[in-house]
């Protein structure tokens, strides 16, 4: 298995981590300049927000291109991979 699934779109997801990590610095400046407490309230949802956006697209990348190839290779190696991304997905969920 040559690459990880999000390989092709490495560059978006870069892209869009670097408008989130921009939303954090904005937070950051909002805390040091005292802003309201429901603005920043706000804007720590719609960077949380992205995030998981971010997260859920690279899950479906890594069952669309790891668990798939695992799963076609079969075995233990697909019994692993499943519990990988199901283990995965629980930490989304509780996050």
């Amino acid at each position: 298995m040559e690459g990880h699934g999000y390989t092709a779109h490495k560059q978006d997801y870069l892209k869009r981590l670097r408008r989130i990590e921009g939303q954090i610095r904005g937070l950051q400046r909002m805390v040091d300049e005292d802003s309201y407490c429901i603005d920043i309230l706000t804007q720590v949802s719609a960077a949380t927000k992205a995030l998981q956006s971010v997260a859920i697209g690279l899950l479906e990348e890594h069952l669309g291109h790891c668990v798939a190839a695992a799963v076609a290779e079969g075995g233990d190696t697909a019994d692993a991979k499943v519990k990988e991304a199901a283990d995965a997905i629980a930490r989304l969920v509780r996050s």
